[in-house]
């Protein structure tokens, strides 16, 4: 099989209490916990981050499509959310709401909600995923 990504994510944390440093191929960035939990804030937490990667690949996808098209859809915005519940398995479930800066046609609208659900990020989340870990 071979790897989506080129170069592998790396991750270091040391003695600072949940503040994590991110690599990737051509830059890092800082995550961290809220303050509420003990960490600092001075990133994004995991759950903000992974909300992050569905908004990006949503967007891009969203402006693909649109551009292909030639539709005059200057802005898009969206808003993410997730909340938990166990009964008995614990089942995740993301918000998503998508809006523009501009009046969108009916029609339109119902396209651009089934691109979205065609984003890679949102097609990774919705199938089954299995998490291979070595020491």
């Amino acid at each position: 099989m071979e790897n989506l990504l080129e170069n592998d994510i790396t991750g270091h944390i040391g003695m600072e209490k949940y503040l994590c440093t991110i690599s990737w191929r051509n830059g890092q960035i800082i995550m961290d916990e809220p303050e509420n939990i003990g960490g600092k804030d001075l990133g994004p937490d995991p759950f903000s981050t992974l909300l992050a990667s569905l908004a990006a690949c949503t967007l891009s996808t969203l402006r693909m499509y649109i551009d292909r098209k030639e539709w005059d859809i200057p802005e898009i915005n969206i808003s993410l959310n997730l909340y938990q519940e166990s009964n008995p398995k614990l089942t995740t479930t993301i918000s998503r709401s998508i809006s523009f800066s501009t009046e969108i046609e009916d029609d339109i609208k119902k396209r651009l909600l089934i691109i979205a659900e065609k984003c890679p990020v949102s097609k990774l989340l919705k199938n089954n995923i299995a998490i291979n870990t070595t020491l």
